[in-house]
């Protein structure tokens, strides 16, 4: 009944082979298939579940609110006391608008940027994942400083024309492209920290270059923080940091696992917004009461002393036990970081950008996908995606995970 069987096409196993498991329940870091099966889960819904699955508070929001009413179409308080925690919390975001979906923030960002500079061009990076908004789906064209090319069936050439691709963590490929258009660029789009090749940190002085790009250039700075916005720390990937961009995009954890987005920025940028100015964008269900419960009740939890620091520290040791199990069965892995969010190649590395890690054995992966399935624990079904450790692991949780790790190491070695 379903196209493809999913409803969103990593889910199908396509990347690892095999059948996709079908969940009825979720309880802390572990979730229960149709069958029965428990696995220990390292998804997380894809990153919102940072409190884990079915978090008692935020079940409690969201039944508070179930008992008023869930979707008004109208302006409610709950929205703009999510709102007002956001701003507190980060402080490159004066204004913002709530939508339904990383999707929709990341478009809207760039629609805004368009507006507000009166430039046409967008600068983004290969492996970058942006949502599946026509323009951003896109591939490398024959060099680094020309158009990109649709990467999806359906989107015509002509909505992909005003999106230049460049490697992720190569300054020179940037500045290269901003000498031959400076002046047509609306903005940079990035995810500070890219999640969506595997777990990809940024290189030092990186996301610095890019601030100075765009500042000599007039072009604006659009942080992509869907995936790591409250994920690596209150103010995200900027606060960790030091870099301000002029928008933001967030989505994921302020929605506590409900359909969630927003973009915000620069109170001057925000107000080109219709109603007050000329860009337009709209939603029906953007703000509802429930998203909005969840996302607050999520917020508070993590704004808890030493939320971020017992996320480290179970973090630290599920990396520290990777490596070790990898070392002792002298399987090739290049392992990377950033507080909670870890990711594992199937290569020797270093992995830098997209090339770099599309060089991973990525049927080894599976293999070594399977095993741990088998073992209880659930991982990403796709070599480039990121790993999510959450507030409800525990260190037993992430020591048997480790021992399954070296059960599974020594049977991808085996053959």
């Amino acid at each position: 009944m379903l196209a493809g069987g999913v409803n969103s096409p990593v889910r199908a196993f396509g990347a690892v082979g095999g059948t996709p498991r079908f969940i009825v329940r979720g309880r802390g870091a572990v979730i229960t298939d149709v069958d029965g099966n428990e696995y220990i889960d390292y998804v997380g819904s894809w990153g919102p579940l940072i409190l884990g699955h079915a978090d008692t508070r935020v079940a409690a929001a969201i039944s508070k609110v179930l008992d008023k009413g869930w979707s008004f179409g109208a302006p409610t308080e709950l929205e703009t006391r999510l709102a007002s925690q956001i701003v507190e919390d980060i402080p490159s975001i004066e204004r913002l608008r709530m939508v339904n979906s990383g999707t929709e923030a990341a478009m809207s960002a760039v629609r805004l940027a368009r507006g507000f500079t009166g430039r046409d061009l967008v600068v983004k990076f290969e492996g970058g994942y942006h949502g599946h908004s026509d323009a951003l789906l896109v591939k490398a064209g024959s060099g680094l400083t020309t158009f990109a090319a649709p990467s999806s069936a359906g989107v015509p050439a002509a909505m992909t024309a005003a999106t230049l691709l460049v490697p992720y963590n190569d300054l020179a490929a940037v500045q290269a492209v901003f000498d031959a258009h400076a002046d047509r660029i609306a903005a940079i789009l990035v995810e500070p920290i890219a999640g969506n090749m595997g777990c990809v940190p940024p290189a030092d002085g990186f996301l610095v270059g890019l601030r100075q790009i765009c500042d000599a250039a007039g072009a604006l700075l659009i942080f992509d923080e869907v995936i790591t916005g409250y994920r690596v720390g209150l103010g995200g990937a900027q606060e960790l940091y030091g870099v301000r961009p002029d928008l933001t995009c967030l989505g994921k954890i302020i929605g506590g696992g409900l359909p969630v987005g927003a973009y915000g920025g620069r109170a001057e940028i925000m107000e080109r917004l219709s109603p007050q100015g000329p860009v337009y964008q709209a939603g029906t269900l953007s703000g509802n009461p429930l998203a909005m419960a969840a996302g607050l009740a999520t917020l508070e939890a993590l704004h808890e002393p030493g939320v971020y620091e017992g996320l480290e520290a179970l973090s630290a040791q599920l990396a520290t036990g990777l490596a070790g199990a990898a070392a002792l069965a002298g399987v090739p892995i290049f392992q990377t970081r950033v507080g909670s969010m870890a990711g594992m190649f199937m290569q020797k590395g270093p992995v830098t950008d997209y090339a770099s890690a599309t060089r991973s054995d990525a049927r080894a992966y599976g293999r070594f996908f399977h095993a741990m399935l088998e073992r209880g624990v659930y991982l990403a079904p796709s070599q480039y995606e990121t790993l999510f450790v959450s507030v409800a692991h525990t260190s037993e949780q992430i020591n048997r995970t480790i021992a399954a790790v070296t059960e599974a190491f020594a049977e991808l070695k085996a053959g």
